[in-house]
């Protein structure tokens, strides 16, 4: 039996196993995933401190070498539940079942889908919710962006080095992405925007030949050809696992100690009810879980 299971290997879960082994917790952390977080994906980040540019992938390999270097155990495993036990908590898997005093859920999100007719059908030939990894298929074509967040204008500036032309497509007259990241799409010669506007349908045979956009104004309907489309309209928690409060949505509910309503159970990062999804709040929230963690525990050890 360990002292604490993290259950994903993201900026939250690393970042929370190098606290906890600091406080001499046996830690383990479980992670499903080869590339382990979201922010992996990235082709630039530049707002996490101390690196004034580095590419997400990059990133992640440095926290992962970090909390190696601590003595973070990491282990590839897909959770299916979590279920108390007395005073411990068991970890089912895959092929395995596992105790731990204590667990930090640091499962992070997935991409949000439009739910629009096309979509599920044409995944992976011409729709995408990842520039980085898919943005090299679209050399010298015409995308389209859906979203007026961080994300979508990031990722907008991304294609706009590889494809001939990029449309934003905003179902609002302006954008969400901070003052930098719209002044620099704003200034980028083929980017173009295309305002109060919502996708349809995606329309194509075996890949993406065509959305149908709806003006949310007007409701007029358009068709536009395209290659692709890159989809950003928000992220959908993975807390089917665990048994806690949530948001109607499946964000965690947790008080200020990252405690969920569960005792013994706590969560970090995007995974969470926070007020923002970025890779510095993620962190903060795992040295925060395993501080709060190491205190239950510590208190289940001394009451025996």
């Amino acid at each position: 039996m360990h002292d604490l299971i993290i259950i994903g290997g993201g900026p939250a879960g690393l970042t929370a196993g190098i606290y906890a082994v600091r406080y001499g917790l046996d830690t383990l952390v479980l992670e499903k995933n080869v590339i382990h977080g979201q922010i992996a994906t990235a082709e630039r980040v530049e707002n996490y401190p101390g690196f004034p540019s580095i590419s997400g992938m990059e990133l992640m390999e440095k926290f992962k070498e970090h909390a190696e270097h601590t003595g973070v155990k990491i282990q590839s495993a897909n959770v299916l539940t979590v279920r108390d036990k007395d005073d411990r908590k068991v970890i089912v898997t895959d092929d395995s079942e596992l105790e731990a005093l204590a667990v930090i859920v640091a499962t992070g999100a997935n991409p949000k889908r439009l739910g629009v007719p096309g979509e599920d059908k044409l995944l992976t030939k011409g729709v995408s919710y990842c520039a980085t990894c898919d943005g090299p298929f679209y050399a010298d074509q015409e995308v389209i962006v859906v979203g007026g967040g961080e994300s979508a204008i990031t990722d907008a500036l991304v294609l706009s080095g590889i494809a001939s032309k990029v449309y934003v497509v905003h179902r609002r007259d302006e954008l969400r992405a901070c003052s930098l990241i719209q002044k620099r799409a704003f200034e980028t010669e083929n980017i173009s925007f295309i305002w109060d506007t919502v996708v349809q349908e995606i329309k194509g045979d075996e890949f993406v030949e065509k959305v149908v956009l709806r003006n949310v104004k007007t409701n007029e309907l358009t068709e536009m050809g395209i290659d692709g489309i890159f989809i950003y309209v928000g992220i959908n928690p993975n807390t089917a696992m665990v048994d806690v409060d949530k948001t109607d949505v499946g964000f965690i509910v947790t008080d200020d100690r990252m405690e969920s309503s569960v005792n013994g159970i706590f969560a970090a990062g995007d995974c969470r009810r926070t007020s923002m999804w970025q890779v510095v709040t993620a962190v903060s929230d795992g040295a925060v879980a395993a501080i709060s963690a190491h205190e239950y525990i510590t208190s289940l050890k001394f009451d025996k």
